[in-house]
């Protein structure tokens, strides 16, 4: 596979819900009540309850696993969270081809809300196969 700087991944767009919040907390054991109670949420000064870290990483680590299906192999992935995102709203997941570097590729992948801003950032660095 010819992959170059530049390259964009095709974008993943997640439609989370306010149930599938609860689902990752249970499955995550992360039970913070900003992910699941509006009113608790509202009372620390969110604008209602917000998705996980956690399940924003791996949104976008998703996306780059469906770009690099079996052609290669994820090395290394990092993110930082930069905004909050709510369920009811679409999470845009994008990213681009920052480095070559013999096999190794280096990711810079992103999150987005509806307005487009990034409200998570990182970085994936994957090893492609010959």
């Amino acid at each position: 596979m010819n992959v170059k700087v530049g390259d964009e991944l095709p974008e993943l767009v997640k439609h989370p819900t306010t149930r599938q919040l609860v689902q990752y907390a249970g499955a995550q054991g992360d039970f913070y009540e900003i992910h699941y109670d509006q009113e608790y949420a509202h009372s620390v000064a969110l604008p209602g309850v917000i998705l996980h870290g956690l399940l924003k990483a791996a949104f976008l680590g998703q996306l780059v696993t469906d770009w690099l299906g079996d052609r290669g192999t994820l090395k290394t992935f990092e993110v930082s969270y930069r905004g909050v995102d709510m369920p009811g709203h679409p999470y845009r997941c994008r990213g681009r081809v920052a480095r070559v570097e013999g096999d190794d590729v280096e990711l810079e992948v992103w999150g987005e809300d509806e307005t487009g801003k990034r409200t998570t950032v990182g970085t994936a660095t994957v090893q492609m196969r010959d």
